[in-house]
């Protein structure tokens, strides 16, 4: 009985970070796995023209573009690198799936990488939840973004964002 409630709940965990992928609608494009390796999920779209693209609108601080981080339970950000347009507003809408709970930080790169006190984050993104930070690109930087949940830096979870313009 306890062996079937598990299978029950896997079948629900799968199904249910789907579901937030789905309703997470496309994501910006990054690297991602190299060559060879698989994603955790499926392919990772556009959702609009990038940075230097016919097309492009950037974003402002009453309107900002919003990009779409999937924090894994695999200690990866996907996509792991983003393109900004200097001194473009953006809203990061990040969303957990897996078990862990993860955390996002993005400004400059050093700062980042410290895990300078008063760099802008978002706490504690649980579990299949989505939160946003809204960030303005001033500088030419570099800049960043990772997670400093207890281990998780130093297994790689982090990103890096080119500035253009």
């Amino acid at each position: 009985m306890a062996g079937r409630r598990v299978l029950v709940l896997g079948v629900v965990l799968v199904v249910a970070g789907a579901a937030v992928i789905a309703a997470a609608g496309t994501l910006s494009p990054g690297p991602g796995p190299q060559p060879g390796q698989a994603r955790p999920w499926g392919p990772i779209v556009a959702s609009g023209p990038a940075p230097g693209s016919p097309g492009f609108v950037a974003g402002t601080p009453s309107s900002p573009r919003i990009v779409r981080i999937v924090a894994s339970g695999a200690l990866r950000f996907y996509p792991d690198a983003a393109t900004v347009q200097r001194g473009e507003t953006v809203t990061f809408e990040v969303t957990t799936v897996g078990m862990a709970s993860h955390e996002f930080m993005v400004g400059p790169a050093a700062d980042v990488a410290g895990d300078v006190e008063g760099t802008p984050e978002i706490a504690d993104i649980g579990m299949m939840q989505t939160k946003s930070l809204t960030y303005t690109f001033g500088g030419t930087g570099p800049f960043a973004f990772a997670c400093h949940a207890p281990g998780h830096y130093e297994a790689g979870m982090r990103g890096t964002i080119a500035i253009i313009g």
